[in-house]
């Protein structure tokens, strides 16, 4: 292998696959990148490809190719060497017992690496249906919900975000919860969400490598497609595999509350900013925080024995029945801060009852956080 390729375009490669190189040492060629450098009609090509056996994800970069060729070396090094040359044409050649030699003006390396024979395959499939995805809507369903998946190994059904089709307004659905908290997010996706596999759920962390890609400067529309326990996302040259979670996604419509019989309209950063004050003094393994809605305001609070107590007021526009609730701050500060709003509509039933937040430039989102005993 030997070529020539701009130092932002290898950069941006192997930044891509940073998250994705497996650090664990069970299958140590994990934490490699394989470079696959070939001849193609439009010219030579360099493949970047990373997995952890759950994900992976390839890309290919127009390079000056000389040789072809393939092998693997540290995605970690390679990135870090890269990361620091001058922004000058990076010359790579592999060399005996497969080192791969770098240079880029004066500066050269030589870094230890392995035969691409013994890096595992890639998962490969070619999905009958591929549906396009505007690049934005897309990122906006996975912040708004993935914050809200759980992180338990035990619930394994619960470590991804549940995505279906909503068959009466040809709605695409994306869910998460952990048994705290729950998330939703409707969008339309055109005539064409209708060939998308209903009923997945795609890890978290096939969804942050989406999420990394749908934010690249350079999306635009995402094409997606599901089939069997696999997923696919492209971009242009960047092609994302996934293995989907098999299980069985609990009724996430049994926790949603019912109309809310005390609704009240904040502004979000203000809400967020309080919250941040009171739970400096609250227990650091609970985070409570008591909420007490009375006429005209919103008082929160927070009391710990080792440290003393912290209370806010907010008024708002409420006139009904006094109610005091305790939640988890980090629950709703986190539900806030995925909603990106500029007011949020705090729902409340009773001391009991989950509260729902609902953005007021945006019906079809809904956070639901589940109250604690105080």
């Amino acid at each position: 292998m030997k070529l020539a390729i701009t130092k932002g375009e290898l950069q941006k490669g192997l930044s891509r696959i940073q998250s994705i190189v497996e650090k664990r040492n069970s299958m140590p060629i994990l934490a490699n990148v394989l470079l696959d450098a070939r001849a193609e009609e439009s010219g030579g090509v360099l493949e970047l490809a990373a997995t952890d056996l759950e994900v992976g994800v390839r890309g290919t970069h127009s390079v000056e190719l000389e040789q072809p060729g393939a092998l693997t070396v540290s995605a970690k090094k390679l990135y870090e060497i890269v990361r620091e040359l001058p922004d000058e044409p990076v010359h790579l050649e592999a060399t005996a017992n497969s080192y791969l030699n770098v240079r880029c003006a004066r500066a050269e390396f030589t870094l230890a690496g392995t035969d691409s024979d013994e890096y595992p395959t890639l998962p490969t499939f070619s999905p009958e249906r591929i549906v396009p995805v505007q690049a934005a809507v897309l990122s906006t369903m996975i912040e708004r919900t993935m914050y809200a998946s759980s992180v338990d190994e035990t619930r394994y059904n619960l470590n991804g975000v549940y995505l279906e089709l909503q068959s009466e307004t040809d709605k695409i659905r994306m869910v998460a919860t952990d048994g705290h908290r729950l998330a939703f997010v409707d969008r339309s996706l055109g005539a064409e969400a209708s060939a998308l596999a209903s009923g997945v759920i795609v890890p978290r962390k096939g969804l942050a490598e989406l999420k990394r890609l749908v934010d690249e400067d350079d999306a635009d529309e995402i094409e997606l497609a599901f089939e069997g326990n696999s997923g696919l996302a492209r971009k242009g040259d960047v092609t994302l595999v996934m293995r989907l979670i098999e299980g069985e996604f609990p009724n996430y419509q049994q926790v949603i509350p019912r109309e809310a019989t005390r609704v009240v309209t904040l502004p979000t950063e203000t809400l967020i900013q309080a919250l941040r004050r009171v739970v400096l003094l609250s227990s650091e393994r609970s985070r409570a925080v008591k909420l007490e809605l009375s006429s005209g305001k919103l008082a929160i609070s927070s009391n710990n024995p080792d440290l003393g107590e912290a209370r806010e007021e907010l008024d708002l526009d409420y006139a009904g029945e006094d109610v005091a609730i305790g939640f988890n701050a980090r629950y709703l500060l986190d539900a806030l801060g995925a909603m990106h709003a500029k007011e949020v509509q705090f729902g409340m039933q009773d001391e009991l009852s989950p509260a729902q937040l609902v953005p007021t430039d945006d019906p079809d989102s809904l956070a639901v956080v589940m109250p604690m005993r105080l």
